[in-house]
């Protein structure tokens, strides 16, 4: 069936309300005003999460039932207003008329997240009032639309809980890995010791920026990891830097060898670890990254990688106890301090590395097979909301 004849404008059928942000000086923390949405940081998958600053001085406001849109970059996620809320300039409210049911507004503008566009069908940083009321939208008779949310209805709370199904079953393998990880380190028995890795250590140290920041960054040369590059669950290539042989020789006292551990030391992403890839070698770490070099013959270095990602020694490298305080940077005086327990015997230490990397090996073949399910559940969604936004959707298409 071709919807043609239905088409109309946004702003034919809803009441678009621009964002304002009144000023700074009437934010507050406490819960005085109205809350108060800049853009979509406190977007969830369907309604707008809680707030975090209100104002007592509201400008533009937005009522429950009411669809909210980023119109700043990302422009496009949509998500319900739940209550009587102040807009930013980040955010626009569709306020749904008679004419359209407004649960069949959201999923239109869902199936166009990514996708909404100006008349000259340009892709937009930012729209404003005008181009979101010029967004032609397909209004069938209200019966068809109802009957339309009933079936996306259905078919999204199917995909949601397969989803949801997925992610637990994620998060339970994951949880079982850490359980043999904090098993096999909270042992303490015959042949077992422990030392500070200073002792065992024949280097600990972090880099820092190059000259000129990141404007000295090369498309080629000697690699420089930062703390996006580690990751728990091994080295992330992506985004890695590179620095001349001249920068690279002003950070020769961190000059990273084949089987050092790497240690985050700030911010968000402290005491993420992995080992260093030798595929990236040479290299050199900036100031928020230090390496760890063990003796190899006392301390083998994926044993130490995987002591230090188990959640028992985490906790205690974060400082995380009775204090209930996370340490938010690790300086090398700590890290020279740090008591690990390991085997005396490098063949035990191996032994052990092995057995977890085979079940890490199947953890991370679950995890990849799941994620694969989840994205073409993601995909399923798009496929759903394209076919009912063509008038071709029915319940038999939209089984799961």
């Amino acid at each position: 069936m071709s919807w043609n004849q239905y088409y109309n404008k946004i702003s034919d059928v809803c009441t678009v309300i621009a964002g304002q942000s009144p000023a700074g000086k009437y934010y507050n923390k406490e819960g005085k005003g109205l809350p108060f949405y800049q853009g979509k940081k406190e977007f969830t998958e369907k309604v707008i999460g809680d707030p975090t600053t209100w104002t007592s001085k509201s400008t533009k406001e937005a009522i429950a039932g009411d669809i909210l849109l980023s119109v700043r970059a990302p422009v496009g996620p949509v998500n319900f207003c739940s209550q009587q809320i102040c807009i930013g300039r980040g955010l626009a409210a569709i306020r749904a008329s008679d004419k359209v049911n407004k649960d069949y507004l959201f999923y239109f503008l869902r199936k166009h997240e990514s996708e909404i566009v100006g008349n000259a069908g340009a892709v937009f940083n930012s729209i404003n009032k005008m181009q979101i009321g010029n967004i032609k939208i397909p209004i069938p008779p209200l019966h068809e639309q109802q009957q339309i949310v009933a079936i996306l209805d259905k078919a999204f709370a199917a995909i949601d809980k397969a989803k949801a199904n997925i992610e637990k079953n994620i998060a339970n393998a994951k949880e079982l890995f850490q359980s043999k990880l904090n098993e096999i380190f909270s042992q303490k028995g015959d042949g077992w010791e422990e030392k500070t890795l200073g002792v065992i250590s024949t280097k600990i140290g972090s880099g820092a920026t190059p000259r000129g920041g990141q404007a000295s960054y090369k498309t080629s040369g000697i690699s420089l990891i930062r703390s996006m590059n580690v990751h728990d669950s091994g080295f992330n290539s992506k985004n890695l830097a590179f620095i001349d042989d001249i920068q690279a020789e002003r950070l020769n006292n961190v000059t990273v060898m084949e089987g050092d551990v790497l240690l985050n030391i700030t911010g968000a992403s402290v005491a993420r670890c992995c080992i260093a890839p030798p595929e990236f070698l040479p290299a050199r770490v900036n100031q928020h990254v230090s390496i760890i070099r063990p003796v190899k013959e006392t301390l083998y270095p994926k044993y130490l990688h995987y002591l230090l990602t188990s959640k028992l020694y985490k906790d205690k490298l974060l400082g995380i106890g009775e204090q209930g305080s996370t340490r938010q940077a690790i300086t090398k005086v700590q890290i020279e301090n740090f008591i690990v327990s390991f085997p005396s015997s490098i063949l035990d230490q191996r032994r052990l590395v092995e057995e977890l990397s085979a079940i890490d090996s199947k953890v991370l073949t679950l995890a990849t097979t799941y994620n694969r399910k989840v994205m073409k559940l993601n995909q399923l969604k798009k496929s759903i909301l394209q076919k009912a936004f063509a008038g071709e959707l029915t319940e038999k298409e939209a089984t799961i």
